[in-house]
């Protein structure tokens, strides 16, 4: 079996390779359905208990009563999030739990988070940066906190995005020379999709660029670099991979959104940067987007 970051890489297609008949998924949220999936699926959820007490504190020592909250965390600690929100909900003025669906309320994913709007700040549960950054990027002028459960601690948390902006923009910019596009399909898991794949092929297409398709489980530099001919790429599978690390490519590294306005068809708003690669209702770059809609009003 091949590794699993999140709940976007379940490998059922892989078990089904081998033989299996039935799959456990353990750890993550049911992002992908069981009604969608190649072989029989059983996700068993983890839920960490923490010292709800002391976040509780913490709140109360740091914020006044009158400050307006969300409350977000990964999925592991989803029954803390709600036992403080209803412990906090006299407490404050107002203290919301957001969602993007289909997450489950509170649940942010690196690639995935809601647009928090009439809140002072956001504290949020988890012993990483990644998921809150993704909150971050997608509500860049919000206060964000982090509350790590382990060494029991309450931080300011602050993300670049002007910087990040200024790095993917200049890719996109010199992306819109290249006569030549790898595109990867990501065959992690569930992290490509085909629906997206055959949307970004459109899209080369009308705008007369010549491409191909990789079938990749994971992208490294090295990998990408053997392709001399390529002038950029297009990948269809973690967005976070070309946030995070499309710097260290010699390429550009795309993700389908940078595509779309590399290629003219959304335009770029400075400031904002979606993070909505499974939420529903967004653009032709995501995996919920309504295609059948799109193609009416074309």
């Amino acid at each position: 079996m091949q590794v699993t970051y999140g709940a976007c890489c379940v490998d059922d297609l892989s078990a089904l390779a081998l033989g299996a008949d039935f799959m456990v998924h353990y750890g993550h949220s049911c992002l992908v359905p069981i009604d969608v999936t190649s072989i029989k699926m059983l996700y068993v959820f983890v839920d960490i208990a923490i010292d709800v007490d002391h976040l509780i504190d913490c709140m109360k020592l740091t914020f006044p009563p009158e400050t307006k909250l969300a409350l977000m965390g990964t999925i592991q600690f989803s029954s803390s999030i709600h036992l403080v929100s209803s412990r906090l909900k006299e407490y404050f003025t107002s203290l919301v739990v957001p969602q993007v669906k289909p997450l489950s309320p509170g649940e942010v994913l690196g690639c995935t988070s809601p647009v928090i709007e009439g809140v002072d700040a956001l504290v949020f549960i988890a012993d990483g940066r990644f998921h809150l950054e993704s909150a971050m990027i997608m509500n860049p002028k919000l206060k964000a906190y982090r509350y790590d459960p382990y060494p029991k601690m309450l931080t300011i948390e602050k993300y670049d995005l002007p910087q990040m902006m200024e790095i993917r923009r200049a890719a996109i910019d010199k992306a819109k020379g290249a006569k030549k596009f790898g595109v990867v399909l990501g065959t992690l898991g569930h992290q490509g999709n085909p629906l997206i794949l055959d949307h970004v092929k459109e899209l080369l297409e009308q705008s007369g660029k010549e491409y191909f398709v990789l079938l990749l489980s994971e992208l490294f530099p090295d990998k990408l670099a053997r392709f001399k001919d390529v002038d950029a790429w297009i990948q269809i599978a973690c967005p976070r991979l070309s946030i995070d690390w499309g710097y260290a490519f010699p390429k550009p590294l795309l993700t389908a959104y940078e595509a779309e306005v590399c290629l003219e068809k959304t335009q770029w708003k400075e400031g904002s940067y979606p993070m909505d690669f499974y939420a529903k209702g967004s653009g032709p770059w995501t995996n919920y987007h309504d295609r059948k809609k799109t193609q009416t009003a074309a």
